[in-house]
This record gives C-alpha cells, sequence and structure tokens, in this order.
C-alpha cells in the first residue's frame, strides 16, 4: 500500500479562493472588506517570514491588511495599548499576535487582551473553553486546518481510534477537542506517554505536533491509518522534513500529509477562514 496524498497546498488554495469569492460578493452588495492586524514585535527571522505570508494572503484573498511592526524594545503596555485601539476599530475584524513575543513581554496576558470575538488564531481561553464544551466559535486554526483536510479523505470520523502526539494549547490539545467533538475515540500522548509506540501502532489516525524530526517512526503506523504531520523541521543540510519518518509511512497508511505542501498552508487559509466568519457571520454578545 501506498498512501495518497493530502495535499494542504490545493485543498488551501481552494479554501482561498472561496475566501475571495465570497469577499467580492459581499463587498458588492456594500459590505466591509474583512481587516486582519498582524502585530510582531521584535525581529524574529521565522516570524518575518510568517507576517510576510499573510500580507500576501490577505491581499490575494481581498482582504484589508493592517500590519503592525513593533521594535523589540517596544513595551507591554504599548503592545496592550495598541491592541485596545485595534479591539476598538471597527474596520479590525480579526488581531493575531505573531509569536514569539520578546522575554519581557507576557504572551498569555497579550492573548487576553484581544477581544474574544476578533481572536481569529482561536487562542483566548474563551474560545479554547466554548470549543471545550461543544460551543465553537472561532477555532484555533492549524487543528481546524487539519479538520478541513480530513473531511477531504471522505472517511467519517466518528468512532474512529485517534492518537494525537504533543499536548500543546496551539496544536495538540484543541486538535483533541476538534477530533472528540466528531466522536473519535481519543489519546493524546506527550513527553511522559509510556510506550508512544504502542500507543500510535492502534491509532486508525495519527496527528503529530512535536517539533522533532522524525520523532515517530513509520513502522509504528499501523496499516491503512490515516497519518496527519503537523512538524517542520529544518535539518542541518537545510531540507525540510515533518515529525514523522514520511518515507517509511507512506508505504503503510492510506493517507498521509507531505512536509512542506501538508498542513502549514492550512494554517494561514484558516486564519482568512476565522476572520471572514467574523466580518460576515459572527453575532458576538460580549461587550
Amino acid at each position: 500500500m501506498t498512501a495518497k496524498i493530502l495535499d494542504g497546498k490545493a485543498i488551501a488554495e481552494e479554501l482561498r479562493n472561496s475566501i475571495k469569492d465570497e469577499v467580492e460578493r459581499q463587498v458588492a452588495q456594500g459590505n466591509k472588506r474583512p481587516g486582519l492586524a498582524v502585530i510582531m514585535v521584535g525581529e524574529d527571522p521565522a516570524s518575518q517570514v510568517y507576517v510576510r505570508n499573510k500580507k500576501l494572503a490577505c491581499e490575494k484573498a481581498g482582504f484589508k491588511d493592517v500590519s503592525e511592526v513593533l521594535p523589540a524594545s517596544t513595551s507591554q503596555e504599548e503592545v496592550l495599548a495598541l491592541i485596545d485601539k485595534l479591539n476598538a476599530d471597527d474596520d479590525v475584524h480579526g488581531i493575531i499576535v505573531q509569536l514569539p513575543v520578546p522575554d519581557h513581554i507576557n504572551p498569555e496576558e497579550i492573548i487576553e487582551r484581544i477581544h474574544p470575538c476578533k481572536d481569529v488564531d482561536g487562542f483566548h481561553p474563551y474560545n479554547v473553553g466554548r470549543l471545550a464544551t461543544r460551543m465553537p466559535q472561532l477555532m484555533p486554526c492549524t487543528p481546524h486546518g487539519v479538520m478541513t483536510m480530513l473531511a477531504k479523505t471522505g472517511i467519517p470520523l466518528r468512532g474512529l481510534n485517534a492518537v494525537v502526539v504533543g499536548a500543546s494549547n496551539i496544536v495538540g490539545v484543541p486538535m483533541m477537542l476538534e477530533l472528540l467533538n466528531e466522536r473519535a475515540t481519543v489519546t493524546i500522548c506527550h513527553s511522559a506517554t509510556k510506550d508512544l509506540a504502542e500507543q500510535v501502532g492502534r491509532a486508525d489516525l495519527v496527528v503529530v505536533g512535536v517539533g522533532i524530526p522524525n520523532m515517530v517512526k513509520g513502522d509504528w503506523i499501523k496499516d491503512g491509518a490515516i497519518v496527519i504531520d503537523v512538524g517542520i523541521n529544518r535539518m542541518d543540510d537545510g531540507k525540510l522534513c515533518g515529525d514523522v519518518e514520511y518515507d517509511v509511512a507512506k508505504e503503510k497508511a492510506s493517507w498521509i500529509t507531505p512536509v512542506p505542501g501538508g498542513v502549514g498552508p492550512m494554517t494561514i487559509a484558516t486564519l482568512l477562514e476565522n476572520t471572514m466568519k467574523v466580518a460576515y457571520q459572527l453575532d458576538c454578545k460580549l461587550k
């Protein structure tokens, strides 16, 4: 068996095109273009790439881009004041703060300052809480992008044994909640998990996001399983690889995501989807 490829690049392009069409339809009816504010503090090279890609994606989708690049010396109070200003701006529908931030800034306090109805990253405790109680509003972009990809397989998630490797608040925990809400039976694994190979080996669906190159070995994968690799790691030779041993795993899985070109493109596309939802669909009751 050789796995079918879940082409995140193609799925993301399809999603972005549908978003662009809806934006133009809304604008033609007299509605505002969705506005996305991206705040970056400092000059982290990876963050600069991400922010540039988000800016380009906004332009292609017909969004209003509001990028705010601040020096690393910016104080926490200044960042909070900027967020307050953007929260009050009716032309801004989504706000994200690019992580990481400098050490003197508390990311949790920054995230909580964003109004939950403009938290298009889906990181605010209010939005995570709604996901946990099966009343989702704005869902974290990477896990929700994975759900969009899984829908493309045509395989019902209900009743599947799913194993999530990695328990971060950005990927692992919301991924667990998304799968649980679809009635999968979910196990979440982390650094204290005993016999990870056994846990992975019984899974019909494996989602891995730990940031360790090739940590999940291909021969752990159950025949016919779906493999979603969220990781992206740059090796010493400059090549990119995921958290799953791809060349071996693809010979056992039924579906698999490549790295690069798998989950990565879905994150930005889902960010746009969340922002459009705020602009045209979300009826937020919070004041």
